[in-house]
């Protein structure tokens, strides 16, 4: 029923995306079919990967204090406006475009399908470049979102378009661009196949790098520089971030495949889901061990960092070896976020410990995992250190780590010290302290219950 259900949907999605006259009298060709189909899969992974930025906003929003709630939540929607405008301008043609081992040098201002002999490392699939360009666009924006997490409760609306705006031109495409675009990693054989590297650790190295140079929320370490809890003002809201999260990574990893036939989207959405449920459960029982009380969003972590961790291997290990990247990512994301905390480093939603360490270890864990088998269905780098393919893809994993660890970091840093020095990049203690609903925007999220506790703060006469 479910199949059937699934064919349907992908019908009623060709028949609205694909042009009506593949369908002439005669009937549609095998091949009209075939376009149709992938473009219709792929245009509701889409869908579902533009969706997790309703995750996002949940569970950023959820982890925050309440009156910084709606400036966190709105900071989603900005996202989505910058990365589709940046993508579409220069983004796009910087990533994907034909250029050398680097960065792409056509397709600027994407003006549609026409547009295709720009795009050459795209042409392995016959999905329609709108959909195509669609697909990458929802991917720029879940990077982008990875920085905003490092910037909460202290850091200027301006200095956040600014830096969105430079990261989704000049950081974020050209390392897609290394990987997917023909780059010199996409040379070597980088394995890669929804974004460990490109997508995550991209997005948490940005993060991490604004993070420190932002310096601690006023409160968060006391005088003998010990981390104090915030808490986030509403934990059902994480809760409900991270659900969809995982559902919108069914878009995320399987929807790579670009095509339903063969079925191999659903060998990937396999793999992605074991992954996902070990995570979690590894770091419940972690943080169980380390506090003596299991800990929710310890758990919910855990469940995102071995997403994030099985998104560049889904392809190419076997369902044990999921279970396994998943469980060291959750169990080892929960013990680097404590030892960054006690280190000095304030991440309120540990962006860099979820999207930056598991990012790391999934790109590495196809140079160990990775099969013959699947490495010739994908057709991409060699088998694993563990399959008999030598230390060749580890080294070629390791290298593409290093390099955009190195790439985003350095870059990030001087667009961001840049900023610091001409106009400063923090709020004034005064705006933290009111929180940033108010001092940025004039209203709060919660304008009712901060009120209340405005009221219940203020001195009786």
């Amino acid at each position: 029923m479910k199949r059937k259900w699934l064919c349907f949907v992908l019908a009623m999605l060709t028949l609205t995306i694909y042009p009506v006259s593949a369908f002439a009298a005669d009937g549609p060709t095998a091949p009209d079919l075939q376009i149709g189909l992938d473009t219709a899969f792929t245009y509701l992974a889409f869908i579902l990967v533009f969706f997790m930025q309703a995750g996002f906003a949940m569970l950023e929003a959820g982890s925050v204090r309440m009156k910084n709630a709606g400036h966190v939540a709105g900071k989603t929607v900005l996202t989505l406006a910058i990365a589709s405008i940046c993508f579409w301008a220069l983004g796009f043609g910087l990533g994907f475009g034909n250029g050398n081992d680097f960065f792409g040098t056509t397709g600027f201002g994407y003006g549609g399908d026409s547009m295709a002999s720009s795009f050459e490392s795209l042409a392995f699939s016959d999905v329609t470049l709108n959909v195509k360009f669609l697909f990458q666009m929802a991917f720029a924006a879940v990077s982008l979102a990875i920085v905003s997490g490092g910037m909460a409760e202290r850091a200027k609306l301006s200095v956040y378009i600014i830096f969105g705006i430079l990261f989704s031109i000049f950081i974020y495409p050209v390392v897609a661009h290394w990987v997917w675009g023909g780059g010199w990693l996409a040379t070597m054989g980088m394995q890669d196949y929804a974004g460990s590297t490109v997508v995550h650790l991209t997005g948490a190295t940005a993060a991490v790098v604004a993070t420190i140079l932002l310096k601690p929320r006023l409160g968060k370490f006391n005088k003998e520089g010990k981390p104090v809890i915030i808490p986030g003002h509403n934990q059902v809201f994480t809760v409900l971030g991270v659900i969809i999260l995982w559902f919108g990574w069914f878009g995320f990893n399987p929807g790579s495949a670009l095509s339903p036939m063969g079925g191999f989207f659903g060998y990937v959405a396999l793999t992605t889901n074991i992954a996902a449920a070990a995570g979690g459960l590894a770091a419940l029982v972690a943080s169980w061990l380390y506090f003596g009380k299991s800990d929710i969003p310890a758990m919910l972590n855990g469940v995102l960092a071995a997403l994030v961790a099985i998104t560049g291997a889904c392809a190419f290990v076997e369902p044990w070896a999921a279970f396994v990247i998943g469980l060291v990512a959750g169990a080892f994301t929960f013990m680097t976020s404590q030892w960054l905390e006690r280190a000095g480093l304030d991440d309120p939603i540990y962006a860099f410990s979820v999207h930056g360490i598991a990012g790391m270890w999934g790109a590495v864990s196809t140079g160990l995992f990775a099969t013959p088998e699947l490495v010739d269905t994908v057709g991409i780098g060699k088998a694993g250190l563990f399959y008999g393919g030598g230390v060749h893809q580890l080294g070629v994993q390791v290298l593409g780590v290093i390099g955009t660890f190195a790439f985003v970091a350095i870059l990030s840093f001087i667009f961001l010290y840049i900023m610091k020095l001409v106009s400063g990049i923090r709020v004034t203690e005064e705006e933290e302290l009111m929180g940033l609903d108010i001092s940025e925007h004039g209203t709060y999220g919660y304008p009712e219950q901060m009120k209340l506790i405005s009221e219940s703060e203020s001195p009786k006469k």
